[in-house]
Protein backbone atom coordinates (compact mmCIF):
# COMPACT_ATOMS: atom_id res chain seq x y z
CA UNK A 1 0.00 0.00 0.00
CA UNK A 2 1.72 3.45 -1.07
CA UNK A 3 2.27 5.97 1.47
CA UNK A 4 0.48 9.29 0.89
CA UNK A 5 3.10 11.73 -0.19
CA UNK A 6 3.51 14.61 1.94
CA UNK A 7 2.56 18.22 1.22
CA UNK A 8 6.13 20.44 1.39
CA UNK A 9 6.05 22.62 4.57
CA UNK A 10 5.26 26.42 3.60
CA UNK A 11 8.66 28.76 4.78
CA UNK A 12 7.70 30.86 7.56
CA UNK A 13 8.81 34.32 6.91
CA UNK A 14 10.68 35.77 10.07
CA UNK A 15 11.28 39.55 9.50
CA UNK A 16 8.51 41.35 6.77
CA UNK A 17 9.28 43.98 7.03
CA UNK A 18 10.18 45.78 3.70
CA UNK A 19 13.70 45.97 2.24
CA UNK A 20 15.79 48.98 2.70
CA UNK A 21 16.76 48.92 -1.30
CA UNK A 22 13.91 48.31 -3.29
CA UNK A 23 13.87 47.52 -6.68
CA UNK A 24 12.00 49.17 -9.36
CA UNK A 25 10.66 47.81 -12.58
CA UNK A 26 12.25 50.67 -14.10
CA UNK A 27 15.90 49.46 -12.64
CA UNK A 28 15.61 46.03 -13.92
CA UNK A 29 14.28 46.93 -17.76
CA UNK A 30 17.10 50.05 -17.89
CA UNK A 31 19.62 46.79 -16.78
CA UNK A 32 18.27 44.34 -18.72
CA UNK A 33 18.86 47.66 -21.74
CA UNK A 34 22.48 48.06 -20.46
CA UNK A 35 23.17 44.39 -21.28
CA UNK A 36 21.57 44.04 -24.64
CA UNK A 37 24.57 46.99 -25.49
CA UNK A 38 27.20 45.80 -24.60
CA UNK A 39 29.74 45.02 -26.94
CA UNK A 40 29.58 41.91 -28.89
CA UNK A 41 32.61 40.86 -30.67
CA UNK A 42 32.26 40.83 -34.40
CA UNK A 43 31.74 37.27 -35.64
CA UNK A 44 35.69 36.50 -37.29
CA UNK A 45 35.75 37.15 -41.19
CA UNK A 46 35.46 34.55 -43.87
CA UNK A 47 38.38 34.54 -46.48
CA UNK A 48 37.38 32.47 -49.11
CA UNK A 49 40.32 30.70 -50.93
CA UNK A 50 38.98 28.75 -54.36
CA UNK A 51 36.20 28.59 -56.15
CA UNK A 52 34.27 25.64 -54.33
CA UNK A 53 34.25 27.59 -51.31
CA UNK A 54 32.79 30.66 -53.34
CA UNK A 55 30.46 28.50 -54.61
CA UNK A 56 28.88 26.85 -51.34
CA UNK A 57 29.17 30.81 -49.79
CA UNK A 58 27.02 31.80 -53.29
CA UNK A 59 24.72 28.65 -52.72
CA UNK A 60 23.89 29.66 -48.92
CA UNK A 61 23.15 32.86 -49.82
CA UNK A 62 20.91 32.42 -52.80
CA UNK A 63 19.12 29.40 -50.79
CA UNK A 64 18.53 32.30 -48.01
CA UNK A 65 17.41 34.66 -50.23
CA UNK A 66 15.08 32.55 -51.75
CA UNK A 67 13.39 31.11 -48.25
CA UNK A 68 13.09 34.62 -47.27
CA UNK A 69 11.08 35.39 -50.85
CA UNK A 70 9.23 32.22 -50.22
CA UNK A 71 7.88 33.76 -47.04
CA UNK A 72 6.76 36.80 -48.55
CA UNK A 73 7.09 37.58 -51.89
CA UNK A 74 4.81 40.72 -51.81
CA UNK A 75 8.14 42.36 -49.05
CA UNK A 76 9.88 43.90 -51.86
CA UNK A 77 12.88 45.05 -49.85
CA UNK A 78 13.62 41.24 -50.38
CA UNK A 79 13.92 41.49 -53.84
CA UNK A 80 15.76 44.64 -53.89
CA UNK A 81 18.57 43.00 -51.70
CA UNK A 82 19.07 39.83 -53.35
CA UNK A 83 19.61 41.65 -56.84
CA UNK A 84 22.02 43.99 -55.65
CA UNK A 85 23.97 41.17 -53.60
CA UNK A 86 24.11 39.10 -57.46
CA UNK A 87 25.25 42.60 -58.79
CA UNK A 88 27.97 42.36 -55.94
CA UNK A 89 28.96 39.06 -57.05
CA UNK A 90 29.34 40.27 -60.71
CA UNK A 91 26.27 38.15 -61.63
CA UNK A 92 24.41 40.68 -63.71
CA UNK A 93 22.25 38.65 -65.42
CA UNK A 94 20.64 37.16 -62.13
CA UNK A 95 20.41 40.11 -61.12
CA UNK A 96 18.46 41.12 -64.15
CA UNK A 97 16.15 38.17 -63.92
CA UNK A 98 15.87 38.71 -60.11
CA UNK A 99 14.47 42.16 -60.62
CA UNK A 100 12.23 40.54 -63.59
CA UNK A 101 10.62 38.39 -61.20
CA UNK A 102 10.11 41.20 -58.80
CA UNK A 103 8.12 43.04 -61.81
CA UNK A 104 6.26 39.87 -62.15
CA UNK A 105 5.01 40.14 -58.77
CA UNK A 106 4.35 44.10 -58.25
CA UNK A 107 4.53 45.49 -61.99
CA UNK A 108 3.09 49.03 -60.68
CA UNK A 109 6.25 49.43 -57.93
CA UNK A 110 7.58 52.73 -58.58
CA UNK A 111 11.10 51.59 -56.92
CA UNK A 112 11.64 48.18 -58.60
CA UNK A 113 11.39 50.47 -61.72
CA UNK A 114 13.79 52.79 -60.78
CA UNK A 115 16.43 49.97 -58.96
CA UNK A 116 16.59 47.63 -62.23
CA UNK A 117 17.39 50.96 -64.20
CA UNK A 118 19.68 51.72 -61.96
CA UNK A 119 21.48 48.62 -62.12
CA UNK A 120 21.84 48.58 -65.95
CA UNK A 121 22.84 52.05 -66.00
CA UNK A 122 25.49 51.43 -63.30
CA UNK A 123 27.21 48.62 -65.60
CA UNK A 124 27.04 50.74 -69.20
CA UNK A 125 24.08 48.83 -70.91
CA UNK A 126 22.45 51.99 -72.31
CA UNK A 127 20.27 50.05 -75.23
CA UNK A 128 18.88 47.63 -71.87
CA UNK A 129 18.05 50.92 -69.82
CA UNK A 130 16.52 52.86 -72.42
CA UNK A 131 14.06 49.38 -73.17
CA UNK A 132 13.15 49.66 -69.53
CA UNK A 133 13.14 53.16 -69.40
CA UNK A 134 10.24 52.61 -72.31
CA UNK A 135 8.67 50.14 -70.56
CA UNK A 136 8.14 52.22 -67.66
CA UNK A 137 6.40 55.03 -68.83
CA UNK A 138 4.40 52.66 -70.74
CA UNK A 139 3.17 51.34 -68.17
CA UNK A 140 2.93 54.02 -65.89
CA UNK A 141 3.28 57.02 -67.67
CA UNK A 142 1.91 59.34 -64.87
CA UNK A 143 5.10 58.63 -62.79
CA UNK A 144 7.12 61.95 -63.49
CA UNK A 145 9.99 60.04 -61.88
CA UNK A 146 10.39 58.23 -65.36
CA UNK A 147 10.48 60.61 -67.46
CA UNK A 148 12.64 63.01 -65.78
CA UNK A 149 15.81 60.11 -65.49
CA UNK A 150 14.60 59.24 -69.07
CA UNK A 151 15.41 62.02 -70.24
CA UNK A 152 18.40 63.00 -68.39
CA UNK A 153 19.75 60.26 -69.39
CA UNK A 154 19.31 60.95 -73.09
CA UNK A 155 20.73 64.33 -72.26
CA UNK A 156 24.02 62.81 -70.96
CA UNK A 157 24.76 60.48 -73.44
CA UNK A 158 24.62 63.23 -75.59
CA UNK A 159 21.84 61.94 -77.34
CA UNK A 160 19.75 65.50 -77.37
CA UNK A 161 17.42 64.70 -80.51
CA UNK A 162 16.02 60.99 -78.48
CA UNK A 163 15.58 63.21 -75.25
CA UNK A 164 13.73 65.85 -77.22
CA UNK A 165 11.49 62.68 -78.65
CA UNK A 166 11.08 61.49 -74.95
CA UNK A 167 9.92 64.86 -74.00
CA UNK A 168 7.51 65.38 -76.82
CA UNK A 169 6.06 61.51 -75.70
CA UNK A 170 5.96 62.92 -72.34
CA UNK A 171 4.29 65.81 -73.13
CA UNK A 172 1.29 64.25 -74.75
CA UNK A 173 0.15 63.23 -71.50
CA UNK A 174 0.12 66.81 -70.68
CA UNK A 175 1.93 66.13 -67.19
CA UNK A 176 2.29 69.05 -64.48
CA UNK A 177 3.35 72.05 -64.73
CA UNK A 178 6.90 71.71 -64.23
CA UNK A 179 7.56 69.00 -66.40
CA UNK A 180 6.68 71.95 -69.54
CA UNK A 181 9.32 74.48 -67.92
CA UNK A 182 11.60 71.46 -67.58
CA UNK A 183 11.25 71.12 -71.79
CA UNK A 184 11.56 74.60 -72.12
CA UNK A 185 14.98 74.29 -69.88
CA UNK A 186 16.30 71.83 -71.47
CA UNK A 187 15.90 73.62 -75.39
CA UNK A 188 17.41 77.16 -73.84
CA UNK A 189 20.25 75.34 -72.98
CA UNK A 190 20.92 74.40 -76.20
CA UNK A 191 19.97 78.03 -77.63
CA UNK A 192 16.52 76.97 -79.39
CA UNK A 193 14.33 79.70 -78.60
CA UNK A 194 11.90 78.65 -81.56
CA UNK A 195 11.34 75.48 -80.54
CA UNK A 196 10.72 77.04 -76.50
CA UNK A 197 8.15 79.55 -77.74
CA UNK A 198 6.43 76.78 -79.69
CA UNK A 199 6.42 74.98 -76.23
CA UNK A 200 4.78 77.99 -74.24
CA UNK A 201 2.19 78.04 -76.59
CA UNK A 202 0.93 74.79 -76.06
CA UNK A 203 1.93 74.94 -72.28
CA UNK A 204 -0.44 78.20 -71.81
CA UNK A 205 -3.45 76.18 -73.62
CA UNK A 206 -3.02 73.18 -71.18
CA UNK A 207 -2.36 74.84 -68.17
CA UNK A 208 -4.40 78.21 -68.91
CA UNK A 209 -3.58 79.90 -65.57
CA UNK A 210 -2.57 84.01 -65.57
CA UNK A 211 0.85 83.28 -63.87
CA UNK A 212 2.12 80.86 -66.75
CA UNK A 213 0.86 83.57 -69.62
CA UNK A 214 2.54 86.19 -67.70
CA UNK A 215 6.11 83.89 -67.44
CA UNK A 216 5.37 82.99 -71.66
CA UNK A 217 5.79 86.85 -71.95
CA UNK A 218 8.23 87.77 -69.48
CA UNK A 219 10.32 85.12 -71.75
CA UNK A 220 9.79 87.18 -74.88
CA UNK A 221 10.59 90.27 -72.90
CA UNK A 222 13.94 88.41 -72.34
CA UNK A 223 14.82 87.21 -75.77
CA UNK A 224 14.80 91.02 -76.43
CA UNK A 225 11.08 90.40 -78.61
CA UNK A 226 9.35 93.09 -77.62
CA UNK A 227 6.29 92.92 -79.81
CA UNK A 228 5.99 89.85 -79.54
CA UNK A 229 5.43 90.01 -75.43
CA UNK A 230 2.66 92.39 -76.21
CA UNK A 231 1.02 90.11 -78.46
CA UNK A 232 1.46 87.20 -76.05
CA UNK A 233 -0.22 89.59 -73.20
CA UNK A 234 -2.70 90.76 -76.01
CA UNK A 235 -3.76 87.16 -76.63
CA UNK A 236 -4.11 86.64 -72.78
CA UNK A 237 -6.85 89.52 -72.31
CA UNK A 238 -8.68 88.00 -75.24
CA UNK A 239 -8.24 84.43 -73.97
CA UNK A 240 -9.69 84.90 -70.31
CA UNK A 241 -12.16 87.62 -72.01
CA UNK A 242 -14.18 89.68 -69.27
CA UNK A 243 -16.12 86.62 -67.57
CA UNK A 244 -12.43 85.78 -65.69
CA UNK A 245 -10.46 89.20 -65.50
CA UNK A 246 -7.37 88.45 -63.27
CA UNK A 247 -5.85 91.68 -61.77
CA UNK A 248 -2.21 90.34 -61.54
CA UNK A 249 -1.88 89.79 -65.40
CA UNK A 250 -3.46 93.34 -66.13
CA UNK A 251 -0.93 95.09 -63.82
CA UNK A 252 1.94 92.72 -65.05
CA UNK A 253 1.09 93.98 -69.02
CA UNK A 254 1.09 97.56 -67.33
CA UNK A 255 4.30 97.45 -65.96
CA UNK A 256 5.69 95.53 -69.22
CA UNK A 257 4.77 98.71 -71.07
CA UNK A 258 6.11 101.01 -68.02
CA UNK A 259 9.36 99.31 -68.93
CA UNK A 260 9.21 100.40 -72.63
CA UNK A 261 8.29 103.61 -71.88
CA UNK A 262 5.01 103.33 -73.87
CA UNK A 263 3.15 105.38 -70.31
CA UNK A 264 0.25 105.84 -72.89
CA UNK A 265 -0.24 101.90 -73.17
CA UNK A 266 0.64 101.84 -69.70
CA UNK A 267 -2.41 104.31 -68.93
CA UNK A 268 -4.97 102.92 -71.39
CA UNK A 269 -4.32 98.98 -69.54
CA UNK A 270 -5.25 100.48 -66.65
CA UNK A 271 -8.42 102.47 -66.93
CA UNK A 272 -9.67 99.09 -69.53
CA UNK A 273 -8.97 97.22 -65.90
CA UNK A 274 -10.49 99.68 -63.97
CA UNK A 275 -13.69 99.87 -66.16
CA UNK A 276 -13.83 96.23 -66.59
CA UNK A 277 -12.58 94.56 -62.70
CA UNK A 278 -15.19 93.82 -60.40
CA UNK A 279 -15.14 97.40 -57.83
CA UNK A 280 -13.98 94.97 -54.88
CA UNK A 281 -10.35 93.52 -57.13
CA UNK A 282 -9.60 97.05 -57.67
CA UNK A 283 -7.38 97.96 -54.41
CA UNK A 284 -4.11 96.76 -56.46
CA UNK A 285 -4.71 98.41 -59.69
CA UNK A 286 -5.45 101.59 -58.22
CA UNK A 287 -2.15 101.35 -56.69
CA UNK A 288 -0.40 100.61 -59.38
CA UNK A 289 -1.70 103.00 -61.35
CA UNK A 290 -1.40 106.08 -58.76
CA UNK A 291 2.14 105.22 -58.62
CA UNK A 292 2.70 105.24 -62.28
CA UNK A 293 1.28 108.43 -62.74
CA UNK A 294 3.21 110.13 -59.65
CA UNK A 295 6.10 109.02 -61.48
CA UNK A 296 5.14 109.61 -65.26
CA UNK A 297 1.99 111.66 -65.60
CA UNK A 298 0.99 115.26 -65.47
CA UNK A 299 -1.07 117.04 -62.71
CA UNK A 300 -4.40 115.78 -64.99
CA UNK A 301 -3.94 112.01 -65.32
CA UNK A 302 -3.07 112.15 -61.07
CA UNK A 303 -6.52 113.69 -60.85
CA UNK A 304 -7.80 111.49 -63.04
CA UNK A 305 -6.67 108.63 -60.66
CA UNK A 306 -7.79 110.25 -57.60
CA UNK A 307 -11.20 111.59 -59.33
CA UNK A 308 -11.51 107.47 -60.30
CA UNK A 309 -10.30 105.80 -56.51
CA UNK A 310 -13.46 108.50 -55.13
CA UNK A 311 -15.55 106.68 -57.52
CA UNK A 312 -15.07 103.71 -56.52
CA UNK A 313 -15.47 104.57 -52.94
CA UNK A 314 -18.76 106.38 -53.36
CA UNK A 315 -19.55 103.25 -55.45
CA UNK A 316 -18.86 100.96 -52.40
CA UNK A 317 -20.56 103.34 -50.18
CA UNK A 318 -23.93 102.94 -51.77
CA UNK A 319 -23.47 99.44 -52.95
CA UNK A 320 -23.02 98.59 -48.75
CA UNK A 321 -25.95 101.72 -48.05
CA UNK A 322 -28.31 102.33 -50.46
CA UNK A 323 -30.18 104.75 -49.16
CA UNK A 324 -27.11 106.58 -48.11
CA UNK A 325 -28.35 109.69 -50.51
CA UNK A 326 -25.50 111.51 -49.44
CA UNK A 327 -22.83 109.38 -51.14
CA UNK A 328 -25.42 109.34 -54.07
CA UNK A 329 -25.12 112.69 -54.68
CA UNK A 330 -21.00 112.75 -54.16
CA UNK A 331 -21.31 109.76 -56.58
CA UNK A 332 -23.12 111.45 -59.26
CA UNK A 333 -21.26 114.75 -59.36
CA UNK A 334 -18.15 113.09 -60.31
CA UNK A 335 -19.97 111.31 -62.90
CA UNK A 336 -21.46 114.18 -64.28
CA UNK A 337 -17.85 115.40 -64.69
CA UNK A 338 -17.34 112.64 -66.66
CA UNK A 339 -19.57 113.22 -69.16
CA UNK A 340 -20.88 110.36 -70.49
CA UNK A 341 -24.58 110.87 -70.82
CA UNK A 342 -25.66 106.87 -70.59
CA UNK A 343 -23.52 106.05 -67.58
CA UNK A 344 -25.24 109.58 -66.03
CA UNK A 345 -28.41 108.67 -66.80
CA UNK A 346 -27.91 104.55 -65.42
CA UNK A 347 -26.72 106.13 -62.21
CA UNK A 348 -29.75 108.59 -61.66
CA UNK A 349 -31.96 105.36 -62.55
CA UNK A 350 -30.04 103.23 -59.75
CA UNK A 351 -30.09 106.51 -57.68
CA UNK A 352 -34.04 106.96 -57.39
CA UNK A 353 -34.81 103.27 -57.50
CA UNK A 354 -33.83 103.58 -53.64
CA UNK A 355 -37.31 104.40 -52.35
CA UNK A 356 -36.66 105.35 -48.12
CA UNK A 357 -38.13 102.40 -46.00
CA UNK A 358 -39.08 104.75 -42.90
CA UNK A 359 -41.18 107.66 -43.39
CA UNK A 360 -38.29 110.44 -42.33
CA UNK A 361 -38.93 113.44 -43.46
CA UNK A 362 -35.03 114.71 -43.59
CA UNK A 363 -34.65 111.14 -46.14
CA UNK A 364 -37.81 112.25 -47.93
CA UNK A 365 -36.50 114.96 -48.57
CA UNK A 366 -32.99 114.25 -49.51
CA UNK A 367 -34.85 111.46 -52.26
CA UNK A 368 -36.59 113.97 -53.94
CA UNK A 369 -34.09 116.48 -54.43
CA UNK A 370 -31.96 113.54 -56.59
CA UNK A 371 -35.61 113.24 -58.77
CA UNK A 372 -35.62 117.08 -59.24
CA UNK A 373 -31.48 117.08 -60.01
CA UNK A 374 -32.49 114.13 -62.68
CA UNK A 375 -35.00 116.14 -63.99
CA UNK A 376 -32.78 119.07 -64.15
CA UNK A 377 -30.19 117.64 -66.17
CA UNK A 378 -32.67 116.41 -68.40
CA UNK A 379 -34.10 120.43 -68.95
CA UNK A 380 -30.38 122.61 -68.62
CA UNK A 381 -27.54 119.99 -69.77
CA UNK A 382 -29.57 117.69 -72.64
CA UNK A 383 -32.19 120.32 -73.46
CA UNK A 384 -35.17 117.17 -73.67
CA UNK A 385 -38.34 119.21 -72.57
CA UNK A 386 -40.38 115.29 -72.76
CA UNK A 387 -38.33 113.43 -71.04
CA UNK A 388 -37.80 115.83 -67.78
CA UNK A 389 -41.95 116.19 -68.14
CA UNK A 390 -41.65 112.23 -67.84
CA UNK A 391 -39.39 112.50 -65.17
CA UNK A 392 -41.58 114.79 -62.86
CA UNK A 393 -44.75 112.58 -63.99
CA UNK A 394 -43.00 109.26 -62.41
CA UNK A 395 -41.73 111.18 -59.73
CA UNK A 396 -45.68 112.87 -58.93
CA UNK A 397 -47.17 109.33 -59.16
Amino acid sequence: MEKPQKMPKVAKVKNKAPAEIQITAEQLLREAKERDLEIVPPPPKQKISDPEELADYQHRKRKAFEDNIRKNRTVISNWIKYAQWEESQKAVDRARSIYERALDVDHRNITIWLKYTELEMRNRQVNHARNLWDRAVTILPRANQFWYKYTYMEEMLGNIAGARQVFERWMEWEPEEQAWLTYIKFEMRYKEIGRARDIYNKFVMVHPDVPNWIRYAKFEERQGFISGARKVYERAVEFFGEDIIDERLYIAFAKFEEAQREHDRARVVYKYALDHLPKDKTADIYKAYTIHEKKYGDRTGIEDVIVSKRKYQYEEEVKNNPHNYDSWFDLLRLVEEEGNTEIIRETFERAIANIPPSKDKEMWRRYIYLWINYALYEELEMEDEERTRQIYRMCLT
